[in-house]
């Protein structure tokens, strides 16, 4: 985003704006749900606010109809001569061909491997480039868990460590990089899903193949937002942050990087003849899709995409733009709220995640649910090296949290509230949020009291209003884990 994409947060565009229009007045697309109300806990009924697009998007209707357009077709991929086969199969490689697009790459030097999401994609790369123990992969402390855990399987990593704005320098990213021996591979966030900063990833590209180290991309939270970077080798994002929530993500890469050694995942689809001793792999990227393939969450993927493509990347930006100036500003001004990661001036996309002083954070997002119907993330966003840094959160603190959470209680453990927005966010969306946050935050009582459950470490209302879980009545997994 350039300073001239930016918006001055009350919807009157800078210089770059269309002349007498600001951006984000109104959503650029249409989502399924749009305009649900949702009985408050006070017997009010309020439209639900989605401020939790950073975690998943809700589908867009454009989405829906390429799904329920497919369905009356819907038949096993690659595999039949049937003709519904025939137009599935034709379906789904379409989509292939557009998440190759999306990312800026050519079939026949590229492939799109596609998955369930990004966590599976880069545990998929992370065994097909066939590293060693004594490898090293360098990332960073910004990373989702998607970005860490899954190398720590097969090599040793290094950090690059941010500051206490939770950014680094591509200096910082040299270092590393210079750093004996010299990293295999370099695993980079496109843009942080708590933060929303966007690092310099072409640069840290640079500085990477310049020195011979492949570089690997996670756009789960950047591919919904600004065009994917040219610079990395690998890119993984999720259909469910492009409003495309079917179960469908992509991997892209080299298609050379596919062509020999055994795939991720072995079975059917994946072989061309297989005897009891012996098999005979495919060619890619069928060699990475063992199995029945999900064409219909392949079939959203590329729907969204054109969607994407046919709103534009400046009406994009500037929408992205307007919603984050004003979501961190306001917040920033609010009193009592600790804004974290950088400050309001840099750019960012609109994410914000926040502490309020003495109040925890899971208590913030069960009350702006429960009496506002604002839907909101709290906890850690799976990116806890991250935001303990940015709580400063120290290894005592950590090794105390750790001891609860074995005890079995997480009520304790540290943790913030993050509010998003998305290509159906307007910045009226937000006011009501910053509304109802004011109202939360002034001591003034709650309709209801609340109480902390141990197991999830969740806030619930004391109340037996329908549609309002309590602890007794089982609420699953916490908010906050991941």
């Amino acid at each position: 985003m350039t300073s001239a994409q930016l918006d001055d947060g009350a919807g009157h565009g800078r210089p770059g704006s269309p002349p007498g229009q600001g951006h984000a007045a109104r959503p650029l697309l249409q989502a399924v749900g749009a305009g649900v109300q949702l009985a408050c806990i006070d017997g009010v009924e309020r439209p639900y606010v989605d401020l939790d697009c950073a975690a998943s998007t809700p589908s867009s209707v454009a989405v829906a109809a390429a799904v329920n357009g497919l369905l009356p077709n819907y038949s096993s991929v690659h595999r039949g001569a049937g003709f519904k086969s025939r137009l599935s199969t034709a379906a789904y490689e379409a989509a292939r061909q557009l998440a190759l697009r999306h990312a800026g790459r050519s079939a026949g030097t590229d492939t799109a491997v596609i998955c369930r999401n990004t966590t599976e994609a880069l545990n998929h790369l992370a065994f097909r480039l066939r590293l060693e123990r004594d490898d090293v992969v360098l990332t960073t402390v910004v990373e989702h868990h998607a970005n860490l855990l899954p190398w720590a399987r097969f090599a040793r990593r290094r950090y690059v460590e941010c500051g206490t704005d939770g950014t680094f320098d591509v200096e910082d990213v040299v270092a590393g990089l210079d750093a004996r021996p010299v990293p295999r591979v370099l695993a980079l966030t496109g843009a942080s899903n708590v933060t929303g900063w966007v690092p310099p990833v072409e640069e840290i590209c640079d500085a990477a193949h310049a020195r011979g180290v492949r570089v690997v991309l996670d756009a789960a939270q950047l591919a919904p937002h600004l065009p994917v970077p040219a610079g990395p080798d690998f890119v993984a994002w999720s259909g469910h942050k492009m409003y495309a929530p079917f179960g469908a993500g992509v991997l892209v890469g080299p298609l050379d990087a596919f062509t020999d050694g055994e795939p991720f995942l072995a079975g059917g689809g994946a072989v061309e003849l297989v005897d009891l001793d012996e098999v005979l792999w495919t060619d890619p990227p069928e060699r990475e899709e063992a199995g029945s393939p999900n064409v219909v969450g392949a079939v959203a993927l590329g729907a969204a995409v054109e969607e994407l493509g046919a709103i534009g990347w400046d009406a994009i930006s500037g929408h992205d733009a307007a919603l984050a100036a004003h979501l961190r500003r306001g917040l920033d001004d609010l009193d009592g709220v600790q804004l974290l990661g950088p400050p309001p001036d840099v750019e960012t996309l609109a994410v914000a995640t926040f502490t309020v002083d003495g109040m925890h954070h899971g208590l913030v997002a069960a009350r702006l649910a429960t009496e506002f119907g604002i839907g909101v993330r709290h906890g850690c966003f799976c990116a806890h090296p991250y935001l303990t840094r940015l709580l400063g959160v120290g290894s005592d603190g950590i090794a105390e949290a750790r001891s609860q959470v074995l005890r079995g209680d997480r009520r304790h453990i540290p943790g913030a509230v993050r509010a998003s927005t998305g290509l159906t966010t307007t910045l009226a969306d937000v006011d009501v949020f910053f509304a109802a946050l004011r109202h939360v935050i002034s001591g003034s009582p709650a309709p209801v009291d609340y109480v902390q459950d141990a197991v999830t470490g969740d806030f619930f209302p004391a109340s037996d209003r329908s549609g309002w879980w309590s602890p007794a009545g089982g609420a699953g997994g916490g908010c906050a884990r991941g």
